[in-house]
């Protein structure tokens, strides 16, 4: 990207075609992103915008991703239409027709984001941090702006079908999360989740074969390990895997379902113990049991325990809302103190303030 004295900026493009109107990739530094695009819509309201109100809670995550990974973050092109006189220049001496050449625009142009104002704001703040970034180059994909109504249908449209990739497998394929890589090795080392895991839906159709999904076992391994001092994960990865399998025991469900004497649509439409809520509750019980050098005797207190969803006395208003199963923080946390004090275990303060309250609560209801 080239300025003239003329005042234009010169992008090196490459020119498509796309629903008979024309378009241009091209090469942006990333000094350039927030200068040539810029927020002023905010104070607008959304039927005079062609964008959502920018989620500035979001930008500390995304700059954390681009300064926490330096050498392998990875960004989709931004898109972007031009209010301004653009031209397009053919290269000369290029084969392929004139689809290869420069794109000239003023500098007074406007130019209006389509799809990507939080990676735009995201660089930004990370180049404030580590300006070597600067000089880094993002796509984009530039459309001649043909008025509000044109980029609001531009923005509906590129949204439309986007499909965000589910957290099981975000868990399956991120390779920078420690958490994932030892929830992969636990999945595949311990004789609990061994082909019981559903690897791409957060949720189990009532038909499904397996009884647990990778992100809720994820979830249950950040609390499990929350705790520990170590970031070895193959060392961390042999705690949880041995917590898991201890706690494989006191389920009689688990070992049923992979005997073949029970189907997981079964266990899951009649227990609580394979759901998220308890999982997160093994987990977080877990991560202060694992502190006691005979944990695994004091675990061997929670057996016993009847998980039946028809036993309401216990889970209602504990693992359960009006029947139906919660995951919810209140319900991870009431239901991890159920088993804390099961074992044995000492509750903090905190815990017993929220299990007195969650008694006196169901005294009253009961009346």
């Amino acid at each position: 990207m080239t300025k003239k004295a003329s005042y234009e900026y010169k992008f090196p493009s490459i020119k498509g075609i796309q629903a008979s109107q024309e378009y241009y990739i091209t090469m942006c530094p990333l000094r350039l992103i927030p200068k040539i695009f810029l927020f002023d819509e905010e104070e607008l309201v959304p039927e005079l915008r062609a964008q959502r109100v920018l989620n500035k809670s979001r930008i500390p995550d995304i700059s954390n991703y681009i300064l926490d990974n330096p050498k392998s973050y990875v960004f989709s092109a931004l898109s972007a239409s031009i209010d301004g006189d653009l031209r397009f220049i053919p290269a000369e001496g290029v084969a392929d027709d004139d689809a290869v050449g420069t794109l000239h625009i003023p500098m007074s142009a406007t130019f209006i984001i389509n799809d990507g104002q939080h990676r735009r704001a995201a660089i930004e703040e990370a180049i404030k941090e580590k300006p070597e970034l600067a000089d880094e180059t993002i796509a984009i994909v530039f459309f001649k702006d043909k008025g509000l109504k044109k980029s609001q249908q531009m923005f509906a449209d590129l949204n439309r079908y986007a499909v965000k990739p589910s957290k099981s497998l975000g868990v399956l394929y991120d390779h920078k999360d420690p958490t994932a890589e030892i929830t992969r090795n636990v999945v595949k080392d311990s004789n609990v989740f061994k082909n019981l895991v559903e690897f791409e839906k957060t949720t189990l159709a009532p038909r499904s074969r397996r009884l647990f999904t990778m992100s809720s076992i994820h979830q249950a391994n950040k609390l499990l390990l929350s705790s520990q001092d170590s970031e070895d994960i193959e060392k961390l990865s042999l705690i949880a895997t041995e917590f898991w399998d201890e706690l494989d025991q006191y389920i009689p469900e688990w070992y049923a379902m992979r005997s073949n004497k029970a189907s997981s649509g079964e266990i899951r439409q009649d227990f609580i113990h394979s759901h998220s809520v308890a999982l997160s509750a093994f987990g977080r019980f877990g991560s202060t049991l694992l502190k006691d050098k005979n944990w695994k005797t004091k675990l061997a207190n929670i057996e016993g325990i009847d998980w039946r969803r028809s036993n309401t006395a216990l889970w209602e208003g504990r693992a359960m809302r009006d029947g139906k199963i919660s995951k919810a923080h209140d319900c991870i946390l009431l239901t991890s103190i159920f088993l804390k004090e099961k074992a044995g275990l000492s509750l903090t303060p905190e815990e017993e303030s929220k299990e007195n309250k969650f008694k006196e609560e169901r005294n009253i209801k009961n009346g």
